[in-house]
């Protein structure tokens, strides 16, 4: 189990290289912009999915992150397995709000 969670952290991490390039710059341009530039640039498929795996590995990866802090670091039982378990669902959370903000505003909800 170890293993593959130090592989699982490494992959998200070299992920995250291209994509954070390819989020960036849509992002760049569409700062400053009003809703109809913003949502002009995320209607292309490509930002559009560039900006969901973005954002789902992001917080796959926080949430590994976040694991290892917490497994290392907090040794009473009950109070690591609760905070393993807000862990997962925060970042869960969180992923799942971003993935879908940017699905709306790329079909124009």
């Amino acid at each position: 189990d170890g293993t593959e969670h130090w592989w699982s952290q490494r992959l998200t991490s070299v992920a995250l290289i291209p994509l954070t390039v390819l989020f960036i710059f849509p992002l760049a341009g569409a700062i400053g912009g009003d809703y109809d530039a913003v949502r002009a640039t995320y209607a292309d498929p490509f930002n559009a999915i560039i900006a969901i795996l973005f954002i789902a590995v992001t917080f796959k990866h926080l949430q590994q992150g976040l694991q290892v802090v917490i497994e290392d670091y907090v040794h009473a039982n009950p109070a690591r397995m609760a905070l393993l378990l807000g862990n997962v669902m925060l970042c869960g959370l969180f992923g799942l709000t971003g993935v879908f903000a940017v699905a709306k505003i790329a079909f124009g909800g």
